[in-house]
C-alpha cells in the first residue's frame, strides 16, 4: 500500500481523519509506503525555506499520528530519483487528452492562471510513475484523488499491453468513515489549507482551533437541532462527522447525547474533542522535531529502502523500452 501527502502546507484535520489516521493500522497486514511528495508541490512556486521546513514537519506528524518507521516506509519523494525518471517515461505513454480532462489541472489552472506550467498538466504522470514504482495492491485515496488512480490504471494497463507485465494494476481504496472533511466555513467545499478560516491544522494551537469551531457554519434551518442530515443540514453532518471520527461515537448515539441543546452548546464540545484527540499528536511531533539526528536517520532509511524497491521496476521499464543498462 502507498500514499503521499504534498507538503504546500500544514496537515489538516481533513488529512488527518481522511487518510493518516488510518495508515498506522495497516502496517500489519500491508507493507506500506508513505511519502512527502515534495515534487508535486514544485507546480506551485514555493518559498524554498517554507517548503524545506514543511517536509520535516510532515514527517514529523506522520510519526506522531502512528506511522512507526520501524514498520512504515517513510520518504521524501525527491530523495528517490526513480520517481521523475519514471515520471518522464509515463509522460510518453499518456494521452494528452487523458491530461486534458483531469479536474484538479483544470481547478488549479483557474487559481494559479499566472504559472499554468507544463508540470502542472502533466504531474498525473509523475504520480502514476509514484503509485507503480512500488508496485502497491492498494492506494489510499480521497474521493478527488479517485481519477488519477484510474488514470494510473489505464497507464499501467497500455504499458502492459505493448510490452507486457510490468505492472500490477492497483485499486483506489476510499474509507468509508471519514474519508471527506467538509470546510467548517463552507460545508460544501473539502477542507483545505486554502480556506484557512475553515481548516483546522494539526499543529494548531488550541484556542484557535476553539474558535474555529464555535464560528462553524451549522445551517438556517428554524429546526435548531443536531441531526445527521447531509443534504439539508450539510454543515451540522460535517461536525457530527468529526466529532464521531475522534470519539468512536455513532451518529446515533451523538443526536441522543445533543438531544435538545442548541449548537452554541454542541460547536465547542466538538471543538474541545478535537482538542484532545490532537493534543498528544502536537506534543509527540514538537518532540521529534527536536531530535534532528533521529529525524534524518528516518528519511535517510525511508529512501534506501524505497530505492532499492523502486529501482527494481525502474531497470525492468528501461529494458522493456529498449534503454541500454546501466
Amino acid at each position: 500500500m502507498l500514499s503521499g501527502i504534498q507538503p504546500s502546507g500544514d496537515l489538516h484535520l481533513g488529512n488527518y481523519l481522511g487518510a493518516i489516521k488510518n495508515w498506522g493500522s495497516r502496517a500489519e497486514e500491508f507493507d506500506c509506503y508513505y511519502f512527502m511528495a515534495d515534487l508535486h508541490t514544485i507546480t506551485v512556486r514555493q518559498v524554498p525555506a517554507d517548503l524545506r521546513r514543511r517536509t520535516l514537519e510532515q514527517l514529523a506528524q506522520y510519526i506522531a499520528c502512528g506511522l512507526d518507521p520501524e514498520k512504515n516506509t517513510l520518504f521524501i519523494q525527491s530523495h528517490v530519483p526513480a520517481h521523475a525518471e519514471l515520471g518522464w517515461i509515463l509522460n510518453c505513454y499518456t494521452m494528452f487528452g487523458e491530461l486534458s480532462r483531469m479536474t484538479q489541472f483544470k481547478d488549479k489552472a483557474a487559481k494559479h492562471a499566472d504559472n499554468v506550467n507544463g508540470g502542472l498538466f502533466t504531474y498525473p504522470s509523475l504520480m502514476a510513475a509514484d503509485i507503480l514504482l512500488y508496485q502497491p495492491d492498494l492506494v489510499p485515496v480521497g474521493h478527488d484523488q479517485k481519477q488519477h488512480v484510474e488514470l494510473t490504471r489505464n497507464v499501467a494497463q497500455r504499458f502492459n499491453h505493448i510490452y507486457g507485465d510490468v505492472f500490477k494494476v492497483p485499486e483506489p481504496y476510499i474509507p468509508e468513515t471519514g474519508a471527506r472533511v467538509m470546510s467548517l466555513n463552507a460545508p460544501d467545499s473539502k477542507m483545505s489549507k486554502s480556506m484557512p478560516e475553515g481548516c483546522v491544522f494539526l499543529m494548531e494551537k488550541p484556542e484557535d482551533i476553539q474558535r474555529k469551531f464555535k464560528r462553524a457554519i451549522t445551517d438556517s434551518d428554524t429546526e435548531r437541532c443536531v441531526r445527521y442530515d447531509p443534504e439539508h443540514k450539510p454543515g451540522v453532518a460535517n461536525l457530527m462527522s468529526i466529532y464521531s471520527a475522534v470519539t468512536g461515537e455513532s451518529y446515533e448515539r451523538i443526536e441522543a447525547e445533543f438531544d435538545g441543546c442548541g449548537y452554541g452548546q454542541f460547536k465547542p464540545r466538538v471543538g474541545e474533542a478535537v482538542i484532545e484527540h490532537l493534543r498528544p499528536i502536537r506534543e509527540e511531533a514538537s518532540r521529534i522535531l527536536a531530535d534532528k539526528a533521529y529525524l534524518e536517520s528516518v528519511y535517510k532509511s525511508g529512501a534506501e529502502k524505497a530505492s532499492y524497491t523502486a529501482n527494481k521496476t525502474l531497470r525492468k521499464v528501461y529494458k522493456k523500452i529498449g534503454l541500454v543498462a546501466r
